[in-house]
């Protein structure tokens, strides 16, 4: 099954570091992060698992859980969270979840649909595009989704730079620019009118091109 955004996420039952969840009771009422790995103990996710546990206190300031993936198994996980500890600086605090029957990775469209066989028969390379983010809205609908090469390392300040502008956008009628960041000018969207611009932004706005509207960004 294909995922888009604006699609419900799908819900599962898994076996994770921190127990066993239902994935939309564990998302609760807030934002949630789901990125997945294509195997414990390889380079690249060493470095990304690592650098999303030194940033989890902002994703928390911002309602956003974060959960991790890899088709290998919780055993696996938790050895391989004390490497990530030793290299990279940072525990692991958010669950990793053990997907040893590849049914979550089938499940998100993240490997081949006639994959077969376990973890412990698969390579890196055999899981190749289980390297994807997930970022889920508290109505449980998918609002974001990035797959990655295998020898890219994920830009998770990318992925808080765009859930900073989801949130700012779900509360006000605007959208954010090029290369935006928190606290930058926003732009009006074509939905809202020049009456009802004028209402909520009194002081006025830049406008190069009727269609383009810029503002600063709102409280």
């Amino acid at each position: 099954m294909s995922l888009h955004i604006g699609d419900e996420v799908p819900n599962f039952t898994a076996e994770t570091t921190e127990g066993t969840i239902g994935f939309h009771d564990w998302i609760g009422d807030g934002w949630a992060v789901l990125f997945s790995h294509p195997k414990d103990f390889t380079p690249v996710c060493t470095t990304e698992l690592g650098y999303v546990a030194g940033l989890q206190p902002e994703f928390a300031k911002r309602n956003c859980k974060i959960i991790g993936l890899s088709v290998d198994s919780v055993e696996d996980h938790n050895g391989w969270m004390k490497d990530i500890e030793e290299t990279q600086g940072h525990a692991v605090q958010y669950p990793l979840i053990g997907d040893t029957d590849l049914s979550v990775a089938k499940l998100f469209d993240m490997i081949h649909p006639n994959a077969t066989g376990t973890a412990k028969g698969r390579t890196a390379a055999d899981n190749a595009t289980v390297r994807s983010v997930f970022v889920i809205g508290p109505d449980k609908k998918i609002k974001l989704m990035i797959t990655y090469p295998m020898t890219t390392g994920r830009n998770f300040d990318e992925v808080l730079r765009v859930l900073d502008s989801m949130q700012l956008t779900a509360k006000h009628k605007v959208a954010t620019p090029v290369n935006w960041k928190q606290g930058e000018d926003v732009i009006i969207v074509p939905a809202v009118s020049n009456d009802e611009a004028k209402e909520k932004y009194p002081n006025g706005w830049k406008s190069p091109k009727p269609y383009l509207r810029i503002v600063s960004q709102p409280e």
